[in-house]
């Protein structure tokens, strides 16, 4: 294992989420959050790949990807887009994200973790997660802008990166 291009990997994923969430700190007016039509995605085209849009739905609450980065149909194995928490992951990685979305919806708040990739048979892969809620009306968050890292051992690929473009 490759412990340098473990650690530069990591740090290249917190640059980017460093990247992503000061873009979204400067679209914030004091309290009230920044809405999906504050967001031009030209202002950081380098993260796009593996950048995703989340849907909040109401009533009961759950989540719909709107829309992912090219890059993260390799990281998923097909295409996400338009799919539900529960067509996208298996039940223990849906019930993960469903928790962990709830709480961006509920406390209007950032939030960033780690998850294993071990739910695709990719124990050696993880993502580094960065979630950002978004509110049309700057109050009640509507939608969830996404920005994953892919991290680890590239495995049997013969790559000893330690990173993969996701």
């Amino acid at each position: 294992m490759n412990m340098a291009a473990q650690i530069g990997s990591s740090a290249a994923a917190a640059r980017a989420h460093e990247e992503l969430y000061a873009y979204w700190a400067g679209l914030r007016s004091g309290p009230r959050l920044p809405g999906r039509g504050d967001i031009k995605p030209e202002d950081f085209k380098r993260l796009l790949p593996t950048v995703s849009l989340i849907d909040v739905r109401r009533d009961p609450l759950d989540f719909r990807l709107r829309l992912a980065g090219t890059g993260l149909y390799s990281v998923y194995g097909r295409e996400i887009t338009g799919r539900a928490l529960d067509d996208v992951y298996n039940s223990a990685a849906a019930d993960y994200w469903r928790i962990e979305l709830s709480k961006i919806v509920e406390e209007r708040r950032p939030a960033v973790g780690v998850h294993s990739l071990s739910w695709r048979g990719a124990s050696h892969m993880s993502i580094l997660w960065l979630r950002l809620p978004l509110a049309t009306n700057g109050v009640d968050v509507d939608m969830i802008l996404g920005y994953d890292a892919v991290v680890g051992i590239q495995g049997q690929t013969g790559s000893s990166s330690g990173i993969r473009a996701a």
